[in-house]
């Protein structure tokens, strides 16, 4: 009774560590981020990204929520949780949103060059930015699927994971 591989979750305390100390140390610019760097809308398609390659039910519900209460359309969001950018992608999200898919696929370890990208085109600021919606998605992710494998377990699989995800 695993996780599936297309659920991921934390299999060691220090990966969590990692994804916490990332945002401690950039706590004052995690209120910023969600205050003013990065609009709701572009900040639900990042962790709708993210979401669909970590496979997290819980987040996938509560962040489509979001992003039809950001103005997402239905089509944007059957896109998005079935891993295709939409084809209506604003252009200046574009490239973030193509980062954030290999970002989770390549388990928050990005090609240094793809980074870079992602760097020259939005700056510093708004590139950590995105890093920062990023790491809160994978974290919220990761504990999901891992709170849902530990409930299939202690319910002998009655609860948890769905009959899909089985």
């Amino acid at each position: 009774m695993n996780v599936p591989s297309s659920r991921r979750a934390y299999r060691h305390p220090a990966e969590f560590a990692e994804d916490f100390r990332f945002i401690w140390k950039r706590r004052t610019l995690v209120v910023r981020t969600l205050r003013e760097l990065i609009p709701a809308a572009f900040r639900e398609r990042l962790m709708l990204t993210v979401t669909e390659v970590n496979g997290c039910r819980i987040c996938s519900y509560a962040h489509a929520r979001l992003a039809l209460s950001a103005g997402a359309s239905q089509e944007d969001l059957r896109q998005l949780l079935s891993g295709s950018i939409p084809a209506d992608t604003p252009p200046a999200e574009l490239l973030a949103l193509t980062y954030a898919q290999h970002w989770a696929e390549s388990d928050a370890h990005p090609d240094p060059v793809v980074r870079e990208k992602l760097v020259e085109a939005y700056g510093e600021e708004k590139a950590e930015a995105i890093h920062i919606i990023l790491h809160l998605i994978r974290m919220g992710n990761l504990l999901g699927n891992l709170w849902e494998n530990g409930l299939f377990r202690l319910s002998f699989g009655r609860f948890g994971l769905s009959q899909r995800a089985r």
